[in-house]
C-alpha cells in the first residue's frame, strides 16, 4: 500500500514538475543561442509557426511564451516546434501589437540555465500569403540544377512551379508579379524552346522579346500597374572572376538599354535616343504608372579592367500610358546620385502605395549578390529623404527584394547567416517609416536550412497562388510557339 502511495506522489510531482518551470536554476543576462535568430522582431498575424532550435547541443529545453491571457510550454531536446492549434491559439491573443513574451530554460551538463527573456511583437498588418523564389545553388553553372518555388507562408506547403529538370536544363529567373496579383506575372525560361512566360487574365503566353535592332531579349523587368506594359532592360551580359580581394565572381554589362512592351499589341518601344551612349538597367514603373525608375552609368570601354569604377546612379523618366511611349530625355531625372557617395545603384523598387523607393546599394557595378557590402536602402519620394536601414542591413549581402500589397513589409535574400546561402528575411515597415528587425522565412524543421545547400533567390510576395505549375511550363517549353513582338520606330 505505502509502494502504490509513492508511486502516486512521485507522478503527481512529476506532473506538476512538468507543467511548471524548473527548479534550482542559473539566471543568466544574455539572449538564448537560438537559430534561426527569432529575437526581438515583430512578426505579421498570418505567418507560419516560428519554429527555433537551441545551439550547442542541450539536453533538454523549456519554452514558455506569454501572450495576452494565454501561455504555452513546449518541451524539447533542441527543437522548439508548434503545433498548429498552439500557434494559432498564441498568436491570435495577441493581435495589434501586443506582445508575446518569450522565457526559454536550457539543461546541459545537468544545470538549468534560464535565459533572458524577448519579445515577438504581433502586428495586424498581414503579409501576403505566398512567396515566390529561385531556388539554386549558389555556383557559377547556374543552368545546372534550379526551381522556382512557391510556398505558402501560413503553412510550410510548398509548390514547384517550374523545374528545369523539365526543359532540358534550361535556365529560368526572375518570376515578377503585377501588384503582387498571381494573375499577373512572368518570368524568363531560357533554351530553344524558351521565351518570357507571360501569366495574364489566366492565359499562359510565350513571347520573344528580342526584335531587331535591340541588345537582346527583355531580361530584368517588371509590370505596369494596368498589367498592360512591361519595361525590360537588354543587356549584353558578361561573368567574369575576380583577381582580387577575395570576391568570386563579378557579372557586368558591356551594353544595355531599357525597353516597353505593349502585350496587348505585342510591340516594343525602345529608350528615346541620347546624345551621349550609357549603360541603363534594372527598370520599374512607379505606383502611378507614370514614370519609370532605372539605373544609369557611363558607358566604360574598358571594361573589365575598370569594373570598380562602374558605378550607376537611379534616374527616372515619364512615362505616357496611354499612348504607351516613353517622355522625351528632358524629363529625365537624377533620383539618387549614388555614385557622387562612391556607391552604386540596382533593383530598385517601388512600393504599392507610391510612398517609397527600396533599392539595393554596393561600392561598384551592378550584380550585388557576391558583394558582401551590398545594402538596402530606403527612399522616401514625399520627403526625399533616404534612410540606410542600418537596423535591417547585415555585414552580408542584403538585396534582391520585393513588396507586400500593402506596403507594410519586404522581403529580401540575405546571405548574412553564412555568406554563401541567400535566405528569405521578412522586414515590417510602419506607417511612419519605422523599419523592424527583420526575420527569416520560417521552416517546419528549424535544421533545414542547414541541411538545404541551395539559395533562396529573388523572393517576390504574392496575394495568392500562379495559376500554372511545372508540367504546365513543361508543355509550353515543348509545344507553344513564340510569339513575336514588332519594335515601334
Amino acid at each position: 500500500m505505502r509502494i502504490i502511495k509513492f508511486h502516486i506522489i512521485t507522478l503527481l510531482l512529476g506532473i506538476l514538475y512538468a507543467c511548471g518551470e524548473p527548479r534550482d536554476v542559473t539566471a543568466s543576462d544574455s539572449l538564448p543561442p537560438i537559430f534561426p535568430d527569432y529575437t526581438q522582431i515583430t512578426i505579421p498575424c498570418n505567418i507560419a509557426p516560428l519554429n527555433f532550435m537551441v545551439l550547442h547541443n542541450p539536453q533538454q529545453v523549456l519554452a514558455v511564451f506569454t501572450g495576452e491571457g494565454k501561455t504555452v510550454r513546449i518541451r524539447g531536446g533542441q527543437n522548439i516546434r508548434f503545433s498548429g492549434k498552439k500557434w494559432d491559439q498564441l498568436v491570435n491573443s495577441c493581435i495589434g501589437n501586443e506582445h508575446i513574451s518569450v522565457q526559454l530554460y536550457v539543461k546541459k551538463d545537468g544545470v538549468w540555465t534560464c535565459y533572458k527573456p524577448f519579445l515577438w511583437t504581433v502586428t495586424e498588418d498581414r503579409i501576403d500569403p505566398y512567396l515566390s523564389y529561385r531556388l539554386i545553388e549558389p555556383g557559377y553553372e547556374v543552368w545546372n540544377k534550379l526551381q522556382l518555388c512557391e510556398r505558402h507562408l501560413e503553412s510550410f506547403k510548398v509548390r514547384i512551379l517550374a523545374d528545369n529538370a523539365l526543359t532540358e536544363n534550361s535556365c529560368m529567373n526572375c518570376h515578377t508579379y503585377g501588384n503582387q496579383d498571381p494573375g499577373t506575372s512572368f518570368f524568363h525560361l531560357r533554351g530553344p524552346g524558351g521565351g518570357t512566360i507571360l501569366n495574364r487574365n489566366g492565359k499562359l503566353r510565350k513571347i520573344d522579346t528580342k526584335t531587331e535592332g535591340s541588345i537582346s531579349a527583355g531580361v530584368y523587368g517588371n509590370f505596369h500597374p494596368s498589367g498592360r506594359y512591361g519595361v525590360f532592360s537588354t543587356n549584353i551580359i558578361i561573368p567574369e572572376f575576380h583577381a582580387f580581394r577575395g570576391e568570386r565572381l563579378e557579372v557586368y554589362d558591356t551594353e544595355s538599354d531599357l525597353i516597353v512592351v505593349d502585350f496587348d499589341h505585342n510591340t516594343s518601344i525602345p529608350f528615346p535616343p541620347t546624345e551621349k551612349k550609357e549603360l541603363r538597367t534594372f527598370p520599374v514603373f512607379s505606383a502611378d504608372g507614370n514614370t519609370v525608375y532605372y539605373c544609369r552609368a557611363p558607358y566604360m570601354s574598358a571594361l573589365p579592367d575598370s569594373v570598380r569604377y562602374l558605378r550607376y546612379d537611379l534616374m527616372s523618366i515619364s512615362f505616357n500610358p496611354h499612348t504607351g511611349m516613353w517622355g522625351d530625355t528632358a524629363t529625365i531625372d537624377t533620383v539618387f546620385s549614388a555614385s557622387r557617395h562612391k556607391l552604386s545603384v540596382c533593383h530598385p523598387k517601388t512600393s504599392p502605395d507610391g510612398r517609397y523607393l527600396l533599392f539595393t546599394v554596393a561600392e561598384y557595378g551592378t550584380f550585388p549578390i557576391w558583394h558582401r557590402e551590398t545594402d538596402l536602402y530606403l527612399l522616401n519620394l514625399e520627403t526625399g529623404s533616404v534612410d540606410a536601414l542600418n537596423n535591417v542591413n547585415s555585414a552580408l549581402s542584403d538585396t534582391y527584394h520585393s513588396w507586400s500589397s500593402d506596403s507594410r513589409w519586404f522581403v529580401f535574400a540575405s546571405k548574412r547567416d553564412d555568406g554563401m546561402y541567400g535566405k528569405p528575411y521578412f522586414c515590417h515597415i510602419d506607417e511612419n517609416g519605422l523599419t523592424s528587425k527583420p526575420f527569416v522565412l520560417p521552416q517546419k524543421d528549424p535544421s533545414a536550412y542547414f541541411t538545404t545547400f541551395k539559395s533562396f533567390n529573388i523572393p517576390e510576395l504574392s496575394k495568392g497562388e500562379v495559376p500554372f505549375n511545372a508540367l504546365d511550363i513543361e508543355k509550353i517549353y515543348r509545344n507553344m510557339n513564340k510569339e513575336t513582338l514588332d519594335p515601334v520606330k
